[in-house]
Order: C-alpha cells, then sequence, then structure tokens
C-alpha cells in the first residue's frame, strides 16, 4: 500500500507499506481526499511522539465491512477517536477522552495520507450526495468549529474574538458568526482579512486589537505566543477557548488568571452529524478553503505548501 511515513519527525513517502489491520466492528475505508491539519504540522515538529501514518480528515468509500456488509460502497467520514467502549469514561459518554482510545493518525491507528484505512463502523458517517468531496473532507475541522458552542454559551450582546485566520480560526469565525454573536477576527495577513471580510466577517490586524475588549476569545493560532495574545484582550471574568496544539510549552501567569477571573476552556473534536447537516445545506462555505491538491506520491510537496507561512 502507498502511504506517508512519520518516523522521528521524519516524513517520507513509501510505497511498501501493509493495509490498515481490521479488528471486529470495524470497516476499511479507500481514501478520496485528505486535508493537512495544523495538528498534522505539528506532529511532524515532535508535538507528539507518534510514528506511522498520520492524517485524520477524510473522505472514502467504505472497501471492507465483514460485521456489517451493507456500509461496502457508502462514501464517508470518520471521527478519529476510536474508544474501547467499556471503560468506566466511555461508560459515562466520554468516548472522546477514552484513557485506551487509539486516535487516527495521530495515536496507534495508522492515519489517513495512505490509500486505505480503518475505523470503527460506529464512528464512520455517511456523506449526503448533496457534499462534494472537497466539502466533505472538512467534516472534522467543521466539526471541531462547532464544538465551541457546545461549549460555551454565547448570546448576541458578547464580544468574540478570534485569533488565528487559517482554516481552523475561519471556520471557527464563519460557525460563530451563526450565532449572533459579535465576532471579530485578528489576522496577520492583509489578503486573510480580505476574504473574511467578503465574507461578512470583521476581521483586524493583531495590534488592531485593544487590551481587555473581549469577553470571548478563541485561541486558533498554533503557537505558543496565542496564549499571552488571548490573555491580553480578554476581559476581567471572561472566557478563553484553547483551540491551538503545538510542540512546545506556552508560559502561563497563573496568578493574573486567577485574579481576573478568567474561565480557560480547553476545545478539541466535536460532533460529526452538524457539521455535514450545515455542509448540506450550504450554511458554512469551505470550498474557497482548498488552496492545493496534491497526489499522495507528492504528499511531502503538500506538507511543505501547508507549513508555508500564508498557506
Amino acid at each position: 500500500m502507498r502511504g506517508l511515513w512519520l518516523e522521528a519527525m521524519r516524513l517520507a513517502f513509501r510505497d511498501d507499506l501493509a493495509g490498515p489491520p481490521l479488528a471486529d466492528g470495524e470497516g476499511v475505508v479507500r481514501v478520496h481526499l485528505a486535508g493537512i491539519c495544523g495538528t498534522d504540522l505539528e506532529l511532524r515538529r515532535g508535538y507528539h511522539a507518534f510514528t506511522g501514518v498520520p492524517g485524520h480528515e477524510f473522505v472514502g468509500i467504505v472497501e471492507e465491512a465483514p460485521s456489517a456488509p451493507e456500509w461496502i460502497g457508502r462514501r464517508v467520514v470518520g471521527e478519529i477517536n476510536a474508544a474501547c467502549g467499556t471503560c468506566a469514561t466511555c461508560r459515562a459518554g466520554r468516548r472522546t477522552h477514552c484513557p485506551a482510545r487509539t486516535v487516527l493518525g495521530i495515536r496507534g491507528r495508522a492515519g489517513a495520507f495512505a490509500e486505505r484505512l480503518a475505523l470503527p463502523l460506529l464512528n464512520l458517517h455517511e456523506v449526503p450526495a448533496a457534499v462534494s468531496d472537497e466539502e466533505a473532507v472538512f467534516t472534522e475541522p467543521l466539526a471541531a468549529a462547532l464544538q465551541i458552542q457546545a461549549q460555551v454559551p454565547l448570546r448576541a450582546d458578547q464580544r468574540v474574538l478570534v485569533l488565528g485566520a487559517g482554516r481552523l480560526g475561519t471556520l471557527v469565525a464563519r460557525t460563530l458568526a451563526r450565532t449572533g454573536a459579535q465576532v471579530r477576527v485578528a489576522a496577520r495577513l492583509a489578503p486573510r482579512r480580505d476574504q473574511l471580510r467578503a465574507a461578512g466577517v470583521d476581521a483586524v490586524a493583531p495590534e488592531e486589537v485593544l487590551a481587555g475588549s473581549a469577553d470571548v476569545v478563541v485561541d486558533c493560532t498554533g503557537h505558543p505566543e496565542g496564549f499571552a495574545r488571548a490573555r491580553a484582550a480578554v476581559r476581567a471574568r471572561g472566557t478563553i477557548v484553547l483551540k491551538s496544539t503545538y510542540a512546545g510549552e506556552a508560559p502561563v501567569n497563573l496568578s493574573s488568571v486567577v485574579v481576573d477571573e478568567i474561565t480557560l476552556v480547553g476545545s478539541r473534536c466535536g460532533a460529526f452529524a452538524p457539521a455535514l447537516e450545515l455542509l448540506a445545506a450550504r450554511a458554512v462555505p469551505v470550498r474557497d478553503l482548498v488552496q492545493a491538491r496534491y497526489p499522495l506520491a507528492r504528499g511531502t510537496d503538500a506538507f511543505a505548501e501547508a507549513a508555508r507561512p500564508g498557506a
């Protein structure tokens, strides 16, 4: 099988990979498209010790499903956390935090930058016919953006600042704008600000953000300095939502967090069904976020492009 292999922070294309192992209740998916996430870039920089095929944003066709052959031929996307289903955490409904879980392309499970992958059938979601492959590949990051609303109640009178205008930051801004809250994005690059404004989202340069001007700040920068920027921008008794994962650590003045009674919210994966509904309804545009397409054999070139500032 062909695919990308990550080992010791080095990425290479290989054509000698074994096919994905298939456990009970799982299916094999032939990948049509896969997206490069900021987490994939950080894995290459050593964010988490992972050896194998990376990649967790995908759309494809089910080719094997021994326990449920009716899945064969369906076009699907898949939730990335494969839980054990039996531990106390799973029984309590927190499957995405199962201590024994594998995570597609991140932890203990070969990912989407290969011709095939395997996931529990429980994790798969059929893609509506109205959603193209290029749109469907955004299901996972769109679900992650929507997770913020499941964690933080928002009102129309609240000022929400999104730091970072990459793909995730843009999706976060577009989904939060649907709540009626006053959403603003701090974006370093003028073309990104123009793109956001064209879609009806207020955008400013980072230096234009006033201290203490936001009720809620969402850090999508993907960099350690994002927390410091968020801390400066949030008001007393405000909320910071942390969406960034990265190699290294960020310094935090915990005393100031206590004194100003700041709420910190870590935010990760979200539910796929609402994301697919929005994509099918064309309620959140995503096609303009596709910058380039590469064949699998040029996957290392794709990573280089995705890591380029401004990409």
